[in-house]
């Protein structure tokens, strides 16, 4: 039912448009990107009964390129992990063309894995978050899903680009997306981090290195690259991430708008008992830890943001010889939707937290990592601001996969 999965639909929706480079497709949205007029809740008791006030910068450019927002779906409180979220089911079940939702820890492309359909995380700072209820601001951005790579490229090209109200975005010359539509020249070099896939069970590995027999097929190349501790970008995001979502979470205080506690007899009482009533267990347990390092344990945030330097050094140094690096994009039974607790959520996003921590783009494929009867996702991870070239590489072994059938 269209209930299940949308939180809420626009009663009476524009139609659709004949002219304008979206003109004609339809776009499903997260409840916590902000369209004027509609609820916008973002997943949380903390916003409950909250309406944006105006459209985000990204919405007020995919309707003026003829698109139509039909709706929002239902998401992970504050878009921390995949449980409850409905925005892949929007798009497989054919309610929209796209899906735009927050790429926080890698749910995008976590969710394009187990759906069959393409997931991606843009190169941080090129697409706008103003109007984007967040909760880790230097990790998280939008992402998309969608039916192919250039489907995803046509909606990159009208949402990406400067905004001078979003302050995170980095005076840069952005990607041309016109030219994920062009074949490639010359195939890509792909890297493989063993530090990876040795954390993988001995079926998902074999099952790995069966795709990357294929991905040689479609005359790609392969290439071992080292990253020796690959396991810190999973700490590093967790401390970083913890400090900065208790951080942003401190306007949630009844006060200003969202929920109040009913039961407060003064002030203080009012403002204690309204966030203790606002979160669910894995916000709260987020948040709490988030609030140690900040006051009890400064020195390990400030070294996880030193090692997270250090970090995007070293993978960025490993695209002097690789186009991209392979990986999965998730694990057989790390079931994202399910995970109740902060260590299992980190569990299920640990093969995708790297694009996050170091703000790069990637994208996943489906089809190519089958293990069983699972699509585990082939995650590529490439250069900031090498988004097109991403997707041109994408496209050339989405389009191989389809002649091989």
């Amino acid at each position: 039912m269209i209930s299940d999965i949308f939180f809420y639909m626009d009663s009476s929706p524009p139609l659709l448009a004949e002219r304008g480079p979206l003109a004609g497709k339809t776009i499903a949205i997260q409840s916590n990107l902000s369209v004027h007029g509609w609820p916008t809740n973002a997943g949380s008791i903390a916003l409950e009964r909250f309406v944006a006030l105006e459209d985000a910068s990204i919405i007020e450019r995919v309707k003026k390129a003829g698109a139509v927002i039909k709706g929002s779906t239902y998401m992970s409180e504050l878009g921390l992990g995949l449980a409850g979220d409905t925005g892949a089911s929007a798009l497989t079940e054919n309610w929209v063309d796209m899906v735009m939702m927050t790429d926080t820890m890698g749910e995008p492309r976590v969710s394009a894995s187990t759906m069959g359909v393409y997931g991606f995380k843009p190169s941080y700072g090129i697409v706008s978050r103003y109007g984007l209820i967040g909760l880790i601001p230097s990790m998280e951005g939008i992402g998309i899903l969608a039916k192919s790579p250039e489907e995803i490229a046509s909606l990159m090209e009208t949402i990406v680009g400067r905004d001078d109200r979003d302050f995170s975005m980095p005076e840069c010359e952005m990607p041309n997306f016109s030219q994920v539509h062009t074949p490639r020249d010359t195939m890509a070099t792909l890297g493989v981090v063993p530090e990876c896939v040795k954390t993988l069970e001995t079926d998902e590995s074999e099952a790995f290195n069966e795709a990357l027999s294929t991905i040689k097929k479609a005359h790609f190349k392969i290439r071992e690259v080292h990253i020796a501790d690959f396991d810190l970008f999973r700490t590093v995001h967790n401390v970083i991430g913890a400090v900065e979502a208790s951080s942003s979470s401190g306007k949630y205080d009844g006060v200003r708008y969202g929920h109040r506690t009913a039961s407060a007899k003064n002030w203080n009482e009012m403002y204690i008992k309204s966030r203790a009533e606002s979160f669910g267990l894995l916000i709260k347990t987020y948040l709490f830890q988030g609030a140690y390092y900040q006051f009890e344990n400064y020195n390990a945030f400030v070294n996880a943001c030193r090692i997270r330097r250090r970090l995007k050094e070293e993978v960025n140094e490993l695209y002097k010889n690789v186009d991209a690096l392979v990986f999965p994009a998730r694990r057989q039974n790390m079931n994202a939707s399910k995970a109740s607790t902060i260590g299992e959520v980190y569990d299920a996003f640990a093969l995708t937290l790297l694009a996050n921590v170091a703000g790069q783009p990637s994208v996943v494929i489906p089809k190519f990592i089958i293990n069983g009867k699972t699509d585990l996702g082939l995650q590529l991870v490439g250069p900031w601001l090498n988004d097109a070239q991403l997707l041109s590489i994408a496209a050339g072994l989405a389009h191989y996969i389809e002649g091989v059938k």
